[in-house]
């Protein structure tokens, strides 16, 4: 799994159980940091031609493929049923019909010689679906014991039952944000949200941030970076601000679309993701909420979507539903993804 904040590579090796309900256990971890190179050219992918998005694809391919091979090989990994794979999403304008994660060429499935599940997205979308977010099959089935589950990521995205459909979409950005403006001072995030808390909120820039159009649309409706640079880059970028003054106004602007969705009093919250590290941002978030805040051990915090991309990898082999058109608006239910096998 590969997210939008590029912190780097997500590589789980766990097991799935179904008894009645489903379990897990995750029993290795790692994430694997980008190169400095990797990480720029990831972060340039809306600027590519598709002639440019196809090379890189292929060499990403590879890079996954030999990331994959240390891992299992540094964990002594024997039994593998499968590599259920996201990529990165190199693309995403479900409004075109057109979504595109890079890392899944038949070459990744040769490399590693094993089956590998992935493109998870793509057929959402030929059935009007936004393709994303995916991960709510995930907590509808593993973590049903929480009213809600928020992931702070690249982007906030929630998920929740209600009147007896799953309902998940993308909130706003998160890290996309903060860490492109902590990158300016040569830092890769905010640790514990410190340079955050020493800024001011700026109120004009808040209120503007806060009347974006997105954030009146009815789900099913989710974010990817081309919207961050069109809406959000130019509009900070027309006020001069101090780069803690920004951090400052976006975490509070976070704070504010997240508890105008989670408003129901004595809910229980699961919150994972890389912003969980981002005190201040939790500290805000709790402070606009009426639910129990709940994080969970590490594994899951960090893992938690790849942990979910598996299980998709696991339906899709049981041909199972694990894309709900309540949550992407695609015209049916659907058990998505390819399976590629090495061509040996």
């Amino acid at each position: 799994m590969s997210g939008t904040s590029l912190d780097g590579i997500d590589i789980i090796y766990a097991t799935y159980k179904f008894n009645s309900s489903w379990d897990f256990e995750i029993h290795h971890s790692e994430t694997i940091k980008y190169s400095k190179d990797w990480k720029l050219i990831l972060s340039q992918l809306v600027n590519r031609s598709l002639e440019e998005l196809k090379e890189i694809d292929k060499s990403y391919s590879e890079y996954l493929s030999t990331v994959i091979s240390i891992f299992i090989k540094a964990n002594n990994i024997n039994v593998i049923d499968f590599i259920a794979s996201h990529g990165h999403t190199a693309l995403h304008q479900p409004e075109n019909g057109l979504t595109l994660q890079i890392g899944n060429q038949q070459i990744l499935s040769d490399l590693v010689n094993h089956k590998v599940v992935c493109d998870f997205r793509v057929q959402d979308v030929k059935l009007g679906g936004q393709g994303a977010p995916l991960v709510p099959i995930g907590d509808r089935l593993l973590f049903y014991n929480y009213d809600y589950c928020l992931n702070l990521g690249g982007f906030a995205n929630i998920s929740f039952e209600e009147k007896a459909k799953r309902i998940a979409f993308d909130i706003c950005p998160v890290n996309i944000v903060l860490n492109h403006y902590v990158s300016k001072l040569n830092l890769e995030f905010d640790d514990k949200g410190q340079l955050a808390s020493k800024g001011k909120i700026h109120q004009e820039l808040l209120a503007q941030l806060n009347v974006l159009a997105f954030y009146v649309e009815k789900p099913p409706k989710s974010l990817g970076l081309e919207w961050v640079e069109i809406n959000i880059f130019p509009l900070i970028g027309s006020f001069d601000l101090k780069i803690e003054d920004i951090l400052r106004t976006f975490v509070e602007h976070v704070a504010i679309q997240i508890s105008k969705i989670i408003n129901r009093e004595g809910s229980n919250l699961l919150v994972t993701g890389g912003g969980v590290y981002n005190e201040f941002l939790v500290s805000r978030i709790k402070n606009l909420l009426k639910s129990e805040i709940v994080i969970p051990k590490k594994d899951i915090v960090e893992f938690k979507e790849a942990l979910i991309f598996g299980l998709l990898g696991v339906l899709r082999q049981r041909n199972e539903v694990n894309c709900l058109k309540s949550v992407t608006g695609a015209t049916k239910n659907h058990s998505s993804g390819k399976i590629l096998f090495p061509n040996t």
